[in-house]
């Protein structure tokens, strides 16, 4: 199979390198976009990323020139417009388990680097500053700490949320009591919301999750919540929560994705403007950490991503089927 690999970087093309592999692979370090499919022409599959555009118009564009399969290299299919590139006959397969414990220990990163003023105190130490005034954070022991989504990067972060001895609330619509493995307690959305002292979101993102965190939601939270996303930026209304963060309803924001990432995140942009408001606010406060989605940035992770994207590929090739395809 011939493969056209949008979005990479280097540690793509080393980690899919490393695979012994009978497919022909292009990697292509621009977007997947509407100017740039000319780079698919002769290819049997594109594989993609997290903010790759794969609507209605990238779709029927790559089936008029050939593209059966469009390959995704990550777990989301937020991304994709699965209805209708079944209507064309093009297959949509993801990587939906890579390393859940990847993203769950860089939440885990977030709560304890933002809560511990780690960066703060590593820029000072690096100034000679050894003043510890404003580094003040506090126990995770006895915090309540709410996971929404109880996926497998759910279950990792609520096990390692045990281990600090906090209690556990879990929201997640499609499981019961039973089915909690680490002695979480099952919550409704606004039970979570009403006791959390910390809120992790670990749930996909979709119709029914975008902007979850809005002003209904986070008023009926406590004062100074810390609020964590490793999942996807569109759970949380970024307009509302940097009022929320001016009136410290918010108390810490930790993200690793962000709403509107799209035309900033994977890019080195330290010698260029970057033309986003929402996001220059967000960066402006001191209680606020983000960090480029690169929760997945593992090495066991990568080697994951690039052996399971290929064996796809090859089950596709040979069978024109793979259990990882997205079916909704």
């Amino acid at each position: 199979m011939k493969i056209a690999f949008y979005s990479t970087n280097k540690y793509d093309k080393e980690s899919f390198n490393q695979i012994q592999s009978q497919h022909t692979i292009k990697f292509i370090e621009f977007q997947l976009n509407i100017d740039t499919i000319i780079y698919a022409h002769s290819y049997d599959a594109v594989c993609i990323f997290v903010n790759d555009v794969c609507n209605k118009e990238i779709l029927l564009e790559l089936h008029k020139i050939g593209i059966k399969h469009v390959l995704l290299r990550c777990a989301g299919f937020n991304n994709v417009d699965i209805l209708y590139a079944e209507q064309l006959g093009i297959n949509v397969v993801r990587v939906p388990e890579y390393s859940p414990h990847a993203v769950a220990e860089h939440a885990v990163a977030l709560l304890l680097t933002l809560n511990r003023k780690i960066h703060k105190a590593y820029n000072r130490v690096r100034e000679g500053n050894f003043n510890l005034d404003g580094l003040t954070g506090f126990d995770l022991k006895g915090k309540t700490v709410g996971v929404i989504g109880y996926g497998k990067i759910g279950q990792v972060f609520a096990k390692i949320m045990h281990g600090f001895s906090s209690d556990v609330l879990v929201y997640d619509p499609f499981i019961q009591q039973e089915d909690l493995i680490n002695g979480e307690i099952l919550a409704t959305l606004d039970e979570l919301f009403t006791h959390a002292d910390i809120i992790s979101l670990h749930c996909p993102f979709n119709e029914q999750t975008q902007h979850l965190i809005n002003e209904k939601n986070v008023n009926l939270m406590k004062d100074n919540v810390f609020l964590n996303n490793t999942s996807r930026g569109g759970l949380i209304d970024t307009k509302y929560i940097i009022k929320a963060l001016k009136t410290k309803k918010i108390g810490a924001l930790a993200i690793d994705v962000y709403e509107f990432e799209r035309d900033i995140f994977f890019k080195d942009l330290s010698d260029s403007y970057i033309a986003d408001d929402f996001f220059d606010r967000l960066n402006s406060f001191p209680n606020v950490l983000i960090t480029g989605h690169q929760g997945f940035l593992t090495h066991e992770a990568l080697h994951n991503i690039a052996e399971i994207t290929l064996d796809n590929a090859t089950k596709l090739d040979k069978f024109n089927q793979c259990d990882n395809k997205v079916i909704l």
